[in-house]
C-alpha cells in the first residue's frame, strides 16, 4: 500500500470533470494544449526565468507602458509637490503672455487691419516692447531703425499674414511673434520654459 502511494506521487494530477448520468467524462490534458495558454509556464530559454517576480513585473510594465496604481509616475499625481509647482508656474506663464498673444492674433486674424496697413501707435508700442524686443535676431530685424510695424501677407505662404518691421530706410522684413514669445519665456522662466513651450507651442 505504501509503495502504491509512493508511485502515485510521481504521477501529475489531471483535472477531471465528474461524469453525471447524462454527461460523458471530460479529461483535460495540458500537454496537448498550446504552452502560450498557460501564463505560469516557464520557458527554459527565457533570459529572465530566474528573475524575481517583482523584477519581471517591473520589466513587463516598462516594456508595455502599463503601470499599476503603486507604480504610477510621481509627476502625474496631483498631490505631488513638483507637479503642483509646475501647474502653478504654467498658469502664471499663461496669465503673463495672454494679453500680448490675444492682441497679436487679433491683429493678424481679424478685420481690424488690411494687408499692408500700419499698426496704430498703441498696438505698435505693445508689439515692439512685448514681442520684437525679445526676438532672437531683433537687432538684424530692426536694422537702421524702426519706422513702423505693419501687417501683411507672408512672402512665402501667401495664405498667412504676419508682422513686418518697416525700417527708416524704407526696407521691411517679417518676424515671427511665436519666436519672440518663446525667447521671452526662456528668459523670464528658465526652469519651466522648455516644458511649457513643448506642451503649448506648435513645432516650427
Amino acid at each position: 500500500m505504501a509503495r502504491a502511494l509512493h508511485l502515485l506521487r510521481g504521477i501529475p494530477l489531471l483535472p477531471l470533470r465528474v461524469r453525471s448520468a447524462s454527461t460523458p467524462a471530460l479529461v483535460f490534458f495540458p500537454s496537448l494544449l498550446r504552452p502560450s495558454l498557460f501564463c505560469t509556464a516557464i520557458d527554459p530559454s527565457h533570459p529572465h526565468e530566474n528573475a524575481p517576480a517583482t523584477t519581471a513585473t517591473a520589466a513587463a510594465a516598462e516594456n508595455t507602458g502599463a503601470y499599476t496604481a503603486k507604480d504610477t509616475p510621481q509627476y502625474c499625481r496631483s498631490d505631488n509637490p513638483d507637479y503642483r509647482c509646475w501647474k502653478d508656474r504654467e498658469a502664471e506663464i499663461h496669465k503673463d503672455i495672454e494679453p500680448i498673444t490675444f492682441l497679436t492674433k487679433d491683429i493678424l486674424h481679424s478685420n481690424r487691419y488690411m494687408d499692408g496697413e500700419r499698426l496704430t501707435a498703441e498696438d505698435e508700442k505693445a508689439v515692439v516692447e512685448r514681442l520684437l524686443a525679445y526676438h532672437p535676431h531683433s537687432e538684424d530685424k530692426i536694422g537702421c531703425g524702426i519706422d513702423s510695424i505693419m501687417v501683411d501677407r507672408h512672402p512665402q505662404f501667401r495664405n498667412s499674414r504676419c508682422l513686418f518691421v518697416v525700417r527708416t530706410d524704407g526696407g521691411w522684413i517679417d518676424f515671427s511673434y511665436q519666436k519672440c514669445l518663446r525667447a521671452y519665456i526662456r528668459e523670464k522662466y528658465p526652469s519651466h520654459a522648455e516644458r511649457f513651450i513643448r506642451e503649448h507651442f506648435k513645432r516650427s
